[in-house]
């Protein structure tokens, strides 16, 4: 029935790709494997063959944005030295679609990851969030600097980047 059908101005806003993940990089039980191969109905703001990325449900500032990689991988703990420059493009990625929706002041905004067991998702994912003077009390604590449960973009690229110079 036409009803049960999204509005095709609902269709038109979503940035659409034929799903080319492989199935071994594919969870269908995740829901962010979902979301990027449009089966869900969330709005994408951006998509291309590596990246990813849409509002966050609940959202923690105004501007509050999820950068995930096409392909399932892991939390930020089973990452290593070959991911840093997929979580500097995911950073890029953040960048771009903050800019594209008038967020000009980049000083004002946090990148940064849930350190598990503090993921909701174990679906590897960066959070966007901006302006960072306007959030709430909870959002500033679930996304606080220093904290045992949430590291920032640039932590995690230091950590990577200096995993295996022991060896």
């Amino acid at each position: 029935m036409a009803e049960d059908q999204p509005s095709p101005s609902v269709q038109a806003s979503h940035t659409t790709k034929p799903s080319s993940v492989p199935a071994e990089e594919y969870d269908k039980k995740c829901i962010f494997c979902r979301i990027v191969n449009n089966e869900t109905g969330t709005e994408l703001l951006h998509s291309d063959g590596d990246i990813s990325c849409f509002k966050d449900i609940k959202p923690g500032a105004p501007h509050h944005y999820l950068v995930v990689p096409t392909k399932h991988i892991g939390n930020c703990k089973s990452l290593n030295k070959e991911h840093v420059p997929l979580v500097k493009q995911m950073v890029d990625v953040g960048k771009d679609v903050l800019q594209k929706n008038n967020v000009t002041d980049l000083t004002d905004v946090r990148f940064g990851f849930h350190w598990p067991p503090f993921c909701s998702v174990t679906h590897l994912h960066l959070h966007v969030l901006a302006p960072v003077s306007q959030m709430g009390f909870m959002s500033r604590f679930i996304y606080r600097l220093s904290s045992y449960w949430f590291v920032t973009a640039d932590q995690l690229i230091e950590l990577l980047s200096s995993k295996g110079e022991t060896n």
